[in-house]
């Protein structure tokens, strides 16, 4: 058969080394990429590319960055493309019923989990924040449910003590070595897509900043793995009171730790220790913060931050987050 002809739909990291395969592939023709329009980033709103929109522009690759995947103007883009596959990978747009009838063989969607567990918008941390041993990669047909189409083929990965960012790096080249394959043999029909069972589906929903919000409360393992499923963002974060301000508090690394008999007090958010390690107890055990970024400043050890901050001792408090804060 000929080059089977891919339309790439895609925006975050995750996406990127598959594109990249892809287009150095030759048994594959790349007709086009989309991803989502530049947004304002930062402080200074300063106008930036998805990951994808920037390593499509260091190869010098055009994109196409609609506001709607699903306007008729971007449709008949598509229709006049006529790709064999539309392969979709962290894109951040539904795609409505026209768009997934375009291709002629199918729509395809790289999603980072193993369906039906964690469909929906943050897949990784939800697998972390879960406990889950494993998560994958599933390439599955694209239906106009949320991730509820029939699967190709999953991929698994252990998770171990990956963070966030550590574990879409692990999963992205993941599929990038299968996508080539997967391509070829949904292209060929040997990819059979099977039903998912639906009655074992989670759902998870789209990360807001609040929800880095550290609840001392919560069980040390829970808070543990919230440090790791909000890495890079929105972040694990609390409030201290300084003799000057209150200053906001974001943990890049942390552990539960063991209550040791003799603790000043086992209620929940007072400090335990704060030595080499800033221990703090939880409504179930103790958390251990091993790295931290204080609010305008650099990540550093707690050790470090420890050193500079002589008020951060047995018996203080750190603060809660405030609902709508």
């Amino acid at each position: 058969m000929n080059a089977p002809s891919v339309f790439l739909m895609g925006s975050g990291e995750i996406a990127v080394p598959s594109f990249e395969r892809l287009v150095d592939f030759d048994a594959i023709e790349v007709v086009g990429i989309a991803t989502q329009p530049d947004r304002p980033v930062g402080r200074k709103k300063v106008l930036t590319p998805t990951p994808v929109g920037r390593w499509a522009g260091e190869r010098g690759l055009d994109t196409f960055k609609p506001l709607s995947v699903n306007s008729e103007e971007f449709l008949s883009v598509i229709r006049g493309l006529a790709p064999d596959i539309l392969l979709v990978a962290s894109f951040g747009q539904i795609l409505k019923r026209d768009l997934l009838e375009t291709p002629s063989i199918a729509p395809v969607n790289i999603h980072a989990s193993i369906l039906p567990r964690h469909r929906g918008a943050s897949p990784i941390a939800a697998a972390i924040l879960a406990g889950d041993g494993k998560t994958g990669v599933s390439f599955m047909r694209m239906d106009e449910g949320l991730d509820t189409g029939p699967v190709y083929r999953i991929f698994e990965l252990e998770i171990g003590l990956m963070n966030a960012a550590e574990l879409e790096s692990a999963l992205g080249d993941l599929a990038a070595e299968r996508v080539e394959e997967m391509v070829l043999e949904v292209a060929s029909g040997e990819a059979v897509p099977r039903e998912q069972d639906h009655s074992a589906a989670t759902l998870t929903k789209k990360i807001r900043k609040s929800d880095g919000a550290v609840d001392w409360i919560s069980p040390a393992d829970l808070l543990a793995r919230m440090v790791r499923a909000y890495h890079p963002w929105p972040g694990a974060f609390f409030f201290i009171d300084t003799p000057k301000r209150r200053m906001r508090i974001t943990i890049t690394a942390a552990e539960p730790a063991e209550q040791r008999s003799g603790d000043v007090s086992a209620e929940p958010g007072v400090t335990l220790d704060a030595d080499d390690a800033w221990i703090v107890a939880c409504g179930d055990g103790a958390l251990a913060i091993r790295r931290l970024i204080p609010e305008g400043g650099r990540e550093m050890s707690a050790a470090e931050f420890l050193r500079g901050r002589p008020e951060v001792e047995r018996g203080f408090r750190a603060g809660r987050f405030p609902k709508g804060d």
